[in-house]
């Protein structure tokens, strides 16, 4: 047996990830075609911002509801047989929008029932996979993998849009002449079937990967063994810990707050592009292409610098500047300033969310780093489904009727994101940019963030603070436990 394999020959090691990870990226890329069809084929049918931003909210709705147990069902369960689940039930879904669009019978509501299901299972995706990782490699290799992972993300999203723009026509032509009963039956464009196929296509293979490689399940430690509760007590751990400490809930409050606003806004980039293009659909790629591209050079960047030194500074700075550049795509009317803002705004969001990661992992010691991070992005998103649940009306039924003409815009808002159709949707995203950036240079006004590096301790210090902190905790909950680091 060799080092990248085990003792049935099934690859493991770097040379298993990297297997896994091309596996995932033909995902990825099959995913983002189908979704930029359907993205089209829904302003098509509906010509508003609402469903588009329901269907956002019914997939995410379940990842934030179920995440405190899935960060134990990961810890307890077969991180293989999870990921294989998520994809599995992603291809599922898309089957069945295959199925319906095929037959003449999709109807938008079908997408949240969908949405809701895919969200449901890829939410377990993320912390299986990253779960996997500390498994699979050894540390020298961790913060390479995780480069590898982010760019190869943001591969799939550069070529997708431009993919789905270039084949969705010709492919419809050829499925009208070859295929014209099918193609009479569909309610958009004939192409969107073979967008779907080549989404199950992906699927598969993905899968596939991960079958043919091994992932071994993590040693059980004694922490681990003492650590044993019921399901709930291990769920609500996250809770007890982030809430005994305000820098980390300042930290969370940020995004939080900053999600919420900037959800609103950035939810209704694709119907205002739409809106004000007249649906050009290569406009709306390239600027999802320049987003992909800017979070390419972005996290190249990240990686070459290092980023600053006081990391909070990436966090609050990073928020502040992301807002400007949402803002900008609001404001602006034409295609090179959506680009260039499209690709600024991406680029910095490696360093808001690396700075991020690095103070928690800086801060939470290891062993319970799986069940607070969960409990972490739980409080990070809770109010994003919200915030996509009122985009869209907000967008449809308020601003885009004061934005219509002049005589019913505000001057001062007509000045700046003019009249018209979009000119409504660009208000929403200029105002809600405007109000991130003060929430990313808000946080500079409180101790507790702006000194949370100082006011932690590292996990690994060793000062008498931490360690009567600690066992303060564990007097409080005497048999809660520990979790494996997700």
């Amino acid at each position: 047996m060799t080092e990248t394999q085990d003792q049935t020959g099934r690859p493991t090691g770097m040379t298993a990830f990297i297997i896994i990870l091309v596996g995932q990226v033909l995902s990825l890329l099959g995913t983002a075609i189908s979704h930029f069809g359907l993205q089209l084929w829904v302003y098509d049918q509906t010509g508003l911002a609402t469903p588009m931003t329901r269907i956002a909210f019914w997939f995410v709705l379940p990842m934030v509801v179920f995440t405190p147990l899935v960060g134990v069902l990961v810890d307890r369960g077969n991180r293989k047989l999870m990921m294989m689940l998520s994809d599995l039930a992603a291809a599922f879904t898309t089957l069945v929008i295959l199925l319906l669009y095929a037959s003449g019978h999709l109807q938008v509501w079908h997408l949240y029932v969908t949405a809701f299901i895919g969200g449901t299972f890829q939410g377990f995706q993320w912390p299986a996979y990253s779960a996997a990782i500390s498994t699979m490699l050894d540390k020298k290799d961790f913060t390479r993998a995780g480069a590898m992972m982010d760019i190869a993300g943001n591969s799939s999203a550069v070529f997708a849009p431009m993919l789905a723009g270039a084949l969705i026509t010709p492919l419809g032509v050829w499925m009208t002449r070859n295929m014209p009963a099918l193609a009479a039956r569909t309610t958009g464009e004939p192409g969107l079937t073979a967008l779907f196929l080549l989404d199950l296509i992906s699927a598969a293979f993905a899968i596939g990967t991960l079958l043919f490689v091994h992932i071994p399940q993590p040693a059980r430690s004694e922490a681990g063994k003492s650590a044993e509760g019921n399901f709930l007590q291990q769920a609500m751990f996250g809770f007890r810990y982030i809430l005994a400490r305000p820098s980390l809930i300042g930290l969370q409050l940020v995004f939080l707050l900053g999600n919420l606003v900037i959800s609103l806004g950035f939810m209704v980039q694709g119907p205002m592009v739409l809106a004000r293009t007249g649906s050009d659909k290569i406009i709306f790629g390239s600027i999802q292409t320049a987003g992909a591209i800017g979070g390419i050079v972005g996290g190249l960047a990240l990686s070459a610098w290092g980023g600053f030194k006081r990391r909070v500074h990436g966090v609050l700075a990073g928020w502040a500047f992301s807002g400007i550049a949402v803002a900008a795509l609001g404001i602006s009317q034409d295609i090179v300033p959506w680009l260039a803002a499209a690709a600024i705004g991406a680029a910095v969001m490696p360093l808001i969310n690396s700075s991020n990661q690095a103070i928690w992992q800086a801060k939470v010691p290891p062993d319970v780093q799986g069940r607070v991070f969960a409990t972490r992005r739980l409080i990070a998103w809770v109010v994003t489904p919200l915030a996509q649940f009122v985009s869209g009306p907000l967008a449809d039924k308020v601003l885009e009727p004061l934005m219509a003409s002049p005589a019913s815009a505000p001057v001062l808002l007509s000045s700046i994101f003019g009249t018209g159709a979009g000119a409504g949707m660009g208000t929403q995203m200029g105002l809600a940019g405007l109000l991130s950036a003060v929430i990313g240079l808000g946080g500079y006004a409180f101790t507790a963030v702006r000194d949370a590096e100082t006011l932690l301790p590292d996990y690994d210090a060793g000062t008498a603070e931490d360690s009567d902190q600690i066992t303060a905790e564990k007097s409080a909950e005497p048999k809660e436990g520990v979790a494996t680091e997700v």
